[in-house]
């Protein structure tokens, strides 16, 4: 079976979404068996058992993996736990990417996390890219619901050619949908999936107020329980290659379901900061996948009035200063 063909018996049977009960099911890896050192010599360190990485940032250089294939939609997850103390200006990502290969029109889903000075929380900032339109920034920004230097958490990614979902501990926190007008906006070619820790100071917290401190050297990030799940593409043959059991786990893939819709709401109500489909500093009219919740709409006005409401700053009162902006 030809490429084109063996792709479209792949999207008849990625019509929907994995539900939590099919997540729960998926194989972990071993390191070596889907991933090879990106760059970092010795900050890149694999646990003996085999399953476990650490990833370190100091004086010298950030690092990180990347997946050995590259992979035409899936589910891609980790545990991950964070480094402690303070840590503005890292930034820890674990994302999908076909840069290395389209370096003019490539491709992003991007998990992004932001550290903060010592008392403040770390955030989660999503965001995708596709072919190359890195000029409308789509992210989205939520505080987290628990201290993510304690334990390990699980961050996940499910891609098809309809739909990006993004977990946290298989809760959905954010949904992508294809539309017409995306075009080529909506990721759809192959990519592969990495993790890095590097220095954002210039960026990450309050915009570069806060930069790395590297007194608290070294960062460490440690992920484990990884899932590479799709199928994956040869670059030269162009030939998909499905694991073992993919295909008949997406065979039961499903739309996310209403219990799962409605911790999703729940949880952004109350934890997301940002949303670039209410921001009217960027976009006087919102992009047009997106989908305008009056009540989330409300409380991010409320909550910054200027990027959410389109308030000019020199209209306001007080001294207040913008919050949900700071890292982009």
């Amino acid at each position: 079976m030809g490429f084109v063909a063996r792709f479209l018996v792949f999207m008849s049977l990625f019509t929907g979404l994995f539900s939590g009960f099919a997540l729960q099911k998926l194989p972990l890896i071993q390191f070596d068996e889907g991933y090879t050192h990106l760059f970092g010599d010795q900050n890149m360190i694999v646990n003996r058992d085999g399953k476990s990485v650490r990833l370190i940032l100091d004086e010298r250089t950030g690092s990180g993996f990347v997946s050995n294939d590259i992979y035409l939609h899936g589910f891609f997850s980790s545990s991950i736990k964070l480094p402690a103390d303070y840590s503005a200006g890292v930034v820890i990502a674990f994302y999908l990417s076909n840069g290395d290969i389209y370096e003019k029109n490539h491709d992003e889903i991007d998990f992004e996390f932001l550290g903060n000075i010592r008392g403040k929380e770390w955030r989660i900032q999503t965001n995708i890219y596709g072919n190359g339109s890195t000029h409308l920034g789509r992210e989205e920004r939520y505080n987290l619901w628990f201290d993510p230097t304690e334990d390990f958490h699980q961050y996940s990614i499910m891609w098809s050619h309809s739909h990006i979902i993004f977990y946290v501990d298989n809760i959905p926190i954010r949904e992508v949908k294809r539309t017409a007008s995306m075009g080529g906006d909506f990721p759809a070619k192959p990519m592969s999936l990495y993790a890095t820790i590097w220095d954002g100071s210039k960026w990450a917290t309050n915009g570069g107020k806060y930069g790395v401190n590297y007194k608290f050297a070294p960062y460490v990030a440690q992920f484990t329980d990884m899932i590479l799940h799709g199928c994956a593409v040869d670059p030269i043959e162009k030939v998909l290659s499905c694991q073992d059991g993919a295909e008949a786990d997406l065979r039961l893939a499903s739309e996310i379901t209403e219990s799962q819709r409605k911790k999703m709401d729940s949880l952004r109500r109350k934890h997301m900061t940002y949303s670039y489909c209410y921001d009217r500093t960027r976009y006087k009219v919102a992009l047009p996948e997106c989908v305008v919740n009056p009540e989330e709409a409300k409380r991010l006005r409320v909550y910054d009035p200027v990027t959410f409401g389109g308030i000019p700053h020199r209209h306001r009162h007080g001294k207040h200063r913008s919050k949900s902006r700071q890292s982009i």
